[in-house]
Order: C-alpha cells, then sequence, then structure tokens
C-alpha cells in the first residue's frame, strides 16, 4: 500500500510540467555523505520509481522525481540534495547530451536481487562489502555453500563472494593460526559441510561452487568479490581436475607436476601464473602483488581510476564513478594483481602504472559480467586478522567504498536515448 501510494504520487507530479521538479542527488566533494547516497538511490527503487544516474555529472550524481519522502529520507540519512525546477532538469540533461561532453544518462529501474556468499559461522575478519551494504542501508541476502549446491543462485542479480578461499587451503593460514580455535573451527565446519553435500574434499565442495558461479555469471549474473575472493577463485576454476592441496588440508599430497596440468582458459581474468603450494607461504601464486616488496611505501601507494567514454563504454564509466580519481590504495590477502598475468581481453579500470599493478579490473562471461577488486578494506591499510571493523560513520565520503557501492547498482542500470 505504501509504495502503491508513493508511486501515485510521483505520477502525479509527473503530470503536471509547469511544476514538476526533481531531487538533485550531487556526488561531487559537495555531497555529505556519498556511502549513503547509494542506499536512497537503492531505496527509491524499491518504491517503483525510477531514478536517473548522471554519469560524471558532478561525480556521478543523481537525479529523481521530486517527492516529500524521498526529501524527507535523505535529511534522516544526511545525504545532501538540492530540488531543482523541470527547466533546471532539462537543461542539465542538455548539457549532458552534448556529443563533446563526456557524460551520459543511465536510468535506473530495476531493484537489484542482492547475495553476499559469506560464511555462517563468525570468523575474525570483516568484510568490506557488507560493511558497505550495511552503512548504505542497502539489503542483501547472505548465502553460502549449501544453497548455491541446492541452485538458489539465479534468484539473485547481482552477489558478493565474501573474503573466501575457493582451493579448499582454508585461505594459506595454516602456518600461524593452526592452533587457533577458530581456523580449526573452519576446517570442522568446511568438513562438516562437505560430506553433508557428498564431497569427499572440502576443495572439491569449493570447486563445484565455483562451477557454479560461473553458470550464475554465463547466464546473465553480476559477479563481484575482492581479496583473495579474485586469485583464489581463478585458481579453483583452472585447477579443476587436479589436487594442489597439501596433506594438511585434505590428508593427502598434491597432484604429481601440478603445474602443468593448470588450465588458464577456464579462468575469468588470469593466465599464466604459478602456484604456490607450501602451507607456510601467505600465497595462493605469483598473481598477488606485495606494494612494499616493489618499493612502494604507504605514503606512495595509490591507484588511479581510468576514464571512460561514457556514450560508449558506459559500463566501465557506472563501474568508475567518483569525486577522485587518484585513490589511496589497501592492502589484503590479495592486494592487487601483477599485470603480466592479466588476460588480454580484461578491461583494467584501476591501477598502479609505475609499480605495474591493477588494483580493479572486469569482464564479460556470457551474459553476465564480474568485477576483481584487490585488497581487503578501503579505509584500513592493512587490516590484520582480529582487528575491529572500519566504522563508515567515520569515512562516508570514502572514495574506496563508493567502487563497491557503484557495482552494486549497476545491474539496475539502462541505457537512456537522448533526443538530438
Amino acid at each position: 500500500m505504501r509504495k502503491a501510494l508513493f508511486a501515485i504520487l510521483i505520477a502525479w507530479t509527473a503530470i503536471l510540467p509547469a511544476r514538476a521538479a526533481y531531487v538533485l542527488i550531487p556526488m561531487d566533494a559537495t555531497q555529505a555523505n556519498h556511502l549513503k547516497a547509494y542506499g536512497i538511490a537503492y531505496w527509491v527503487l524499491q518504491n517503483d520509481v525510477s531514478i536517473e544516474w548522471l554519469l560524471n555529472y558532478r561525480g556521478g550524481s543523481f537525479l529523481a522525481p521530486q517527492a516529500p519522502s524521498i526529501e524527507r529520507e535523505c535529511t534522516i540519512r544526511g545525504v545532501s540534495f538540492t530540488v531543482i525546477a523541470n527547466a533546471q532538469a532539462q537543461a542539465i540533461r542538455s548539457e549532458i547530451s552534448d556529443p563533446q561532453v563526456n557524460m551520459d544518462v543511465m536510468k535506473l529501474e530495476k531493484v537489484p536481487r542482492i547475495a553476499v556468499y559469506s560464511p555462517k559461522n563468525k570468523l575474525p575478519w570483516d568484510d568490506a562489502v557488507t560493511l558497505a551494504l550495511t552503512y548504505a542501508e542497502i539489503p542483501y541476502n547472505v548465502i553460502y555453500d549449501e544453497e548455491i549446491i541446492n541452485g538458489i543462485l539465479p534468484t539473485y542479480d547481482w552477489m558478493h563472494l565474501h573474503h573466501e578461499d575457493f582451493t579448499g587451503q582454508y585461505g594459506k593460514f595454516y602456518a600461524m593460526y593452526h592452533n587457533a580455535p577458530w581456523y580449526q573451527e573452519q576446517v570442522r565446519s568446511n568438513e562438516a559441510m562437505a560430506h553433508k553435500l557428498g564431497f569427499s574434499k572440502v576443495s572439491q565442495l569449493k570447486l563445484s561452487v565455483a562451477l557454479k558461479i560461473k553458470e550464475f555469471t554465463v547466464g546473465g549474473g553480476y559477479t563481484f568479490t575482492m581479496c583473495s575472493g579474485t586469485d583464489s577463485y581463478d585458481i579453483a576454476l583452472a585447477s579443476e581436475g587436479i589436487d594442489i592441496c597439501e596433506r594438511m588440508y585434505d590428508g593427502d599430497g598434491t597432484t604429481a607436476d601440478y603445474q602443468s596440468k593448470v588450465d588458464y582458459s577456464r579462468t575469468f581474468a588470469f593466465k599464466d601464473f604459478a602456484l604456490s603450494t607450501n602451507p607456510f607461504e601467505y600465497e595462493f601464486s605469483n598473481i598477488d602483488v606485495n606494494p612494499p616488496l616493489r618499493g612502494v611505501t604507504r605514503d606512495e601507494d595509490f591507484f588511479m581510476l581510468f576514464d571512460f567514454s561514457a556514450k560508449w563504454d558506459p559500463v566501465p564509466t557506472m563501474l568508475c564513478q567518483n569525486h577522485e580519481r587518484v585513490i589511496k590504495a589497501f592492502m589484503g590477502q590479495t592486494t592487487a594483481f601483477d599485470k603480466r598475468f592479466i588476460k588480454s581481453e580484461v578491461l583494467i579500470m584501476g591501477e598502479n602504472k609505475p609499480a605495474g599493478y591493477a588494483k580493479y579490473i572486469h569482464g564479460e562471461l556470457g551474459k553476465g559480467t564480474w568485477t576483481f577488486y584487490g585488497g581487503h578494506d578501503p579505509e584500513d591499510y592493512q587490516h590484520m586478522v582480529g582487528d575491529p571493523p572500519t566504522d563508515l560513520n567515520l569515512h562516508p565520503n570514502s572514495p574506496g567504498y563508493r567502487l563497491i557501492l557503484n557495482n552494486v547498482l549497476f545491474p539496475a542500470a539502462r541505457k537512456i536515448k537522448q533526443k538530438t
């Protein structure tokens, strides 16, 4: 009933052109809370009302039909906005439609159904995506191995792979934490779930989950992941049919000459990488880049977003909307990606060129897309196991977190044909 009344109010406003007005939510430096602004956009969509995403206009601003309820919600959430007349909105659209201007309008129409792939048991680390979604007040469902194996993924539009190891090596935490209660519980719960679902090893379960996620993407889903959910995912796909887990992980050794049997054609993003199966090395492969080992200090560790043509390349343009182009970097188990091991067809959207690494990459697979974002927490340079979660109330304008939320809204968009 509430949604119906809201939609009627918007429709009534739309049939009064002389008095029509809009709510402009700027996303440049004037915005008081960039992160919650994404939540406002999602909330408007939840009320069956479309909203316009003005690509490259004042940092990727939002334009919604004027309604007291939208103004009130912005005020409650601390989001900056301005009510503008219909003539002003038309002037903005006219400016954007100029062929000489690198701007465009995307119409957000559909509420994306969001899933976060995350273990149900408590682990001693948090996840930037769930922090961002919670802070922005964007609803999501938590699913894990059992739900995916049982076929739930087609009911969602967008999914995030929480800090995860798809290779069955338990995050390569054996050396430091194999005696820790949380690590032992992780092993116990994963082995129990594997056996429940008919798998003899955790690595086999994780591979089956990875293949289901690949099917979801090929079928038109949007997959996003950070940190070790990036390279460990591709490594699992490339290692199908071979054992890359040492004895302490699964009770037996690795397949003889496993490296020569890796199939890079199965991966989303990476090629030609060399695996690391040493349980005392905190790396899955040589894909990951550790900036300090390349002589990059924390004060020098930044990555730059690329500029794309809004009119011709709207997808990467949407994913890179920001009020800053140079963004401070941050570490993780998988911090960034060595460009030597990125497939040629993959789109690099953010990189540290002097250091030779990519931070933010994107690609298409079948009818869907995927995005990999290196690092663990955009507002904590070196987030350690056991550290408290970042308080986003202290970082409402985080450009690093904005990249996450761009991906959340991306599935709702379609291009508007401008009148000439």
